[in-house]
């Protein structure tokens, strides 16, 4: 018995020394994106170039026990310089106004509006979780786990979910990689949290404009706003459920687990006195999330972190994947509704229209990653209807909410609108 416990404990201490060990190849928490063939950024005149070739960043390094322990993750995708347009903010679409700066505590964004009133988001391609970081993990020398986690989402998976979403018929936002200099126009105020950084350009899912090709958009509200609309005009507000079903069928598709409230916008879509709103998705950073490792492998467990689904040929655990924003606008859907949506996927997903999407990747990323994320895809597919019914029924068994959704916690709705959108008392 003694020579057991000892045993335990000899692994037990070879196990934390192999943590340390693994923590130990990054000694920052955060870095802007490396320019390749300049050696000192600061001193570059990036008005004589309209690209630049950049990797999003060098903070991932890889080695092979940080490969077993913290896992391969994107690391290599990270670290690859891609070749990519440099963005002035005074002279993009005529010339950008800073609206707001976002609120998010990992991404650093911008909103932005252009001389005609459209929105943008300027958004962080690397992530700065250092605020996320537990007080005993950096007094253990283990905030590298926290900061190393960001290697499992891809630099550039926003702009594939998009050209996916397009084969998909899922209403997206047209997301672009972009280079942003150090510039007068982001002044002391910005410059250097903003400056010199990667990042994607994208609508905003917000506002009066109509930037989505649909007609008769009376505009583009976040899910607060419309909780509000529909507490003002209860009859006549409604939402397409099987946009919605599809669209977050096509989330499962493409393993982007972080579908909470506030990742959505909804076009308001306005005829004949009534108004039909219609989702699309914002915030595509864990689309593909490939969380690989000894260490990640435990603290995703279903039992520890329910919500944190890795991206592999199959889920592993769906009701991870259910929201309280899906049992609030999809309780009492029939399952009919699910499975047709999924059919739908499966006839528009083909291995050709899978193939196509990709092409919105650099060639050197594709090599990296492309073949295995397609095989995943592919596989996700030929389940989707099994994948459906599962969500369905996981939605039915769920209780009416009984606290608002996230970000609507000031929302100005009736007690009856915190249980679910079609709830009347």
């Amino acid at each position: 018995m003694k020579k057991l416990l000892w045993l335990v404990l000899i692994l037990l201490i070879g196990f934390i020394g192999l943590i340390y060990f693994s923590v130990l190849g990054t000694d920052k928490e955060f870095e802007t994106a490396t320019i390749e063939d300049f050696k000192d950024i600061e001193d570059i005149d990036f008005r004589a170039h309209d690209s630049v070739t950049v990797a999003a960043s060098s903070l991932y390094k890889i080695n092979p026990l940080k490969n077993i322990m913290q896992g391969e993750n994107y690391r290599e995708a990270w670290a690859t310089p891609v070749k990519v347009p440099v963005l002035f903010l005074d002279t993009l679409y005529g010339g950008m106004k800073i609206v707001k700066e976002g609120g998010g505590t990992q991404t650093h964004s911008l909103r932005l509006k252009d001389n005609e009133g459209f929105l943008y988001s300027l958004r962080s391609v690397n992530k700065d979780p250092s605020t996320h970081v537990p007080q005993f993990a950096r007094s253990l020398g283990l905030e590298n786990i926290v900061i190393d986690a960001i290697s499992a989402s891809h630099p550039y998976g926003a702009i594939l979910a998009a050209a996916l979403s397009e084969k998909a018929n899922v209403l997206h936002t047209h997301p672009k990689v972009v280079f942003v200099p150090k510039q007068d126009f982001l002044g002391e105020k910005y410059n250097e949290k903003y400056g010199n950084r990667l990042f994607l350009l994208e609508d905003e899912t917000e506002g009066e404009k109509n930037w989505t090709g649909y007609k008769n958009v009376a505009e583009i509200l976040d899910t607060k706003n419309l909780q509000e609309l529909k507490n003002e005009h209860p009859e006549k507000v409604s939402i397409d459920r099987n946009a919605l079903v599809r669209a977050r069928l096509f989330d499962m598709l493409i393993g982007d687990w972080d579908r909470h409230a506030k990742q959505w916008g909804w076009v308001i879509q306005e005829e004949n006195n009534a108004f039909k709103a219609f989702p699309v998705a914002g915030d595509r950073d864990n689309a593909f999330f490939n969380l690989e490792g000894v260490i990640p492998g435990i603290i995703s467990n279903e039992n520890i972190e329910p919500e944190v689904r890795p991206f592999e040929k199959e889920i592993d655990y769906m009701p991870g994947l259910v929201y309280p924003n899906d049992v609030y606008f999809l309780t009492d859907t029939p399952e009919e509704i699910f499975t047709s949506e999924a059919k739908k996927l499966q006839e528009l997903m083909t291995d050709k229209a899978i193939a196509d999407a990709f092409k919105i990747w650099r060639r050197e990323i594709y090599e990296l990653d492309g073949k295995e994320i397609a095989e995943k895809i592919k596989s996700r597919r030929e389940n989707l209807v099994a994948y459906a019914k599962e969500f369905h029924r996981i939605i039915a068994e769920k209780e009416l909410l009984n606290k608002p959704l996230k970000g609507s916690e000031d929302a100005k709705i009736s007690p009856a609108l915190i249980k679910c959108f079609e709830c009347k008392n």
